[in-house]
């Protein structure tokens, strides 16, 4: 269901019933092409193209080398990247598609900067972090944090991690087939730890821990 709701906001499936509403206006009636530079997502099942870096980041031949730059120190990539130079290629010009220069976890952090790189009001992340180790996990949420905190960028994050949504979220959805079930401050929505355990989420083990202390 929450992917589902994803691609709904995207505009990806149509409503079969009710209304989606951006600003108060009916999503329907904004002009496709604007709509969809509003957001930028990253889903589970994000793909690498055969492509230079920069092309990949950018989604096209044009470039701002700048701001591919900005955004692989955003998601902790640069480095490594310029680790990558390899003869003739360069920094920029490093194809990536053979899926040998880039592990999975820095594969994924890829598919965050080039959602970064769009510079969007709206970023999309579903299960952003799957497959990253700890270390890199909070790198990634730190720096979107950081840009939702400095730039104003409405963050919306589909996770089974309570402890990221009780660390980064200032609201949290719970949906349980089909229905809003919580919607609240997270703190407020942990309150309701035993009623969300049937539904296969489990609150933060230190909400565990204190309501044990009490």
């Amino acid at each position: 269901g929450k992917t589902t709701l994803i691609k709904l906001l995207l505009r990806l499936y149509e409503p079969t019933s009710g209304t989606i509403t951006l600003n108060g206006i009916d999503i329907g009636k904004y002009d496709y092409q604007e709509y969809v530079q509003i957001f930028a997502a990253v889903f589970q099942d994000f793909r690498i193209y055969h492509l230079p870096l920069d092309e990949n980041l950018a989604g096209s031949e044009n470039v701002d080398a700048e701001r591919v730059k900005t955004v692989l120190e955003q998601v902790g990539l640069r480095e490594r990247v310029a680790r990558m130079k390899d003869g003739a290629h360069t920094l920029l010009g490093h194809d990536i598609g053979d899926g040998e220069l880039l592990s999975g976890g820095e594969e994924q952090k890829l598919a965050i900067a080039r959602a970064l790189y769009k510079d969007a009001p709206f970023v999309i992340l579903d299960e952003p972090t799957a497959g990253l180790d700890p270390k890199g996990r909070d790198e990634i949420l730190d720096q979107i944090a950081e840009l939702h905190k400095v730039r104003g960028i409405t963050i919306v994050l589909v996770s089974h991690s309570m402890e990221d949504v009780a660390k980064y979220a200032e609201r949290l959805i719970v949906v349980n087939h089909g229905q809003i079930a919580f919607d609240d401050t997270p703190k407020k929505v942990f309150a309701h730890y035993k009623e969300m355990e049937p539904m296969g989420l489990a609150a933060p083990q230190i909400t565990y821990i204190m309501h044990a202390l009490k």
